[in-house]
C-alpha cells in the first residue's frame, strides 16, 4: 500500500521533489502524491508540473492521514522553511524522509524527518543530518559530519570530514568546505565559495578563499521546540531498506 503525500510549496524544489517521489514510486511504489499546498492566491486551482495545488497552507487538516515534506526556501529567505514547521507544529511522524534512488545514504548515516536527498549525492560515512534539511543533487557529505535541522545544501556542495553545520544554514550551490570546520547557524556561504577558516553565526560569506561579506538577512531565527534529536533512521528509499545504527 502507498501512504498519501502533500508537498508544501509550489517552486522549484517542490517540483524538483515531486520528481523524486515519481523516481522512488518507480522503484517501488511507496507514496500516492497528491498533489501541494501554496498560499500564493494566484496558484489556487493550478496545475502545476503534472499535480494540482489543493490548496493553501491552512488546508493540511483537509489530509489528515498525509504525509508533509515541507518544500521552500531560497537563498533570499531561508528562514521560510522553519517558519512553516514551526507553524504547523505537526508531530515528526507525520513527515516522510525521501532519498532519491540514485543517491548513496549508508547504513552509518542518519537522516532526520522531513529531510530531502536528491539524486547522485553521496554520503560516505558516519554522517549524521538533520531535521528538514534539503540536500539538492550532487551534494557530498564525508564521514562524520555533522549537519543540524533546515540546513540547505545547494547543488553540487562538497563537505570534507568532520565539518560542522549548524542549524538553518545555507551552503550555496558547488560551495567547498574544508575540514574539522563550523558554519555557523542561520550563516550563508555564497555559491562556489571555498571555506577555508569557521563562518560564525548570522554571516554572509563567500569568494576562494570565503571572506566575511555581510551580515546574513536572518538575524532573529524562528526555534522550532518540537524537533526532536535525529533518531536513527529506518526509511525505504524505493530500492532498499537502510537503517542507522541503533
Amino acid at each position: 500500500m502507498t501512504r498519501p503525500l502533500v508537498l508544501v510549496g509550489a517552486g522549484g524544489f517542490a517540483r524538483e521533489t515531486a520528481e523524486l517521489v515519481r523516481a522512488v514510486n518507480d522503484v517501488h511504489p511507496t507514496w500516492h502524491l497528491l498533489g501541494y499546498l501554496d498560499d500564493a492566491p494566484a496558484l489556487a486551482g493550478v496545475t502545476v508540473s503534472g499535480l494540482p495545488v489543493l490548496g493553501g497552507l491552512d488546508t493540511l487538516d483537509e489530509h489528515p492521514d498525509a504525509a508533509v515534506v515541507v518544500c521552500v526556501g531560497n537563498p533570499g529567505n531561508y528562514v521560510a522553511r522553519a517558519k512553516v514547521v514551526a507553524r504547523f507544529g505537526l508531530p515528526a511522524d507525520r513527515y516522510a524522509t525521501l532519498v532519491h534512488p540514485m543517491a548513496v545514504v549508508p547504513r552509518s548515516a542518519r537522516l532526520g524527518v522531513g529531510t530531502v536527498v536528491h539524486a547522485t549525492s553521496v554520503l560516505t560515512c558516519d554522517v549524521t543530518v538533520g531535521a528538514h534539511v534539503a540536500i539538492m543533487p550532487a551534494v557530498v557529505l564525508t564521514h562524520d559530519d555533522v549537519v543540524g535541522d533546515f540546513v540547505t545544501f545547494g547543488a553540487g556542495v562538497r563537505l570534507a570530514g568532520a565539518t560542522r553545520i549548524e542549524t538553518g544554514a545555507y551552503i550555496g550551490s558547488g560551495a567547498l568546505v574544508r575540514e574539522h570546520l563550523t558554519v555557523g547557524a542561520w550563516s550563508m556561504v555564497g555559491m562556489g565559495s571555498v571555506v577555508t577558516h569557521s563562518v560564525p553565526s548570522g554571516e554572509v560569506w563567500m569568494g576562494s578563499p570565503a571572506r566575511y561579506l555581510r551580515d546574513a538577512p536572518v538575524l532573529h531565527p524562528v526555534v522550532v521546540d518540537h524537533v526532536a534529536p535525529v533518531p536513527a533512521l529506518v526509511m525505504t528509499t524505493g530500492a532498499r531498506s537502510l537503517e542507522g545504527p541503533p
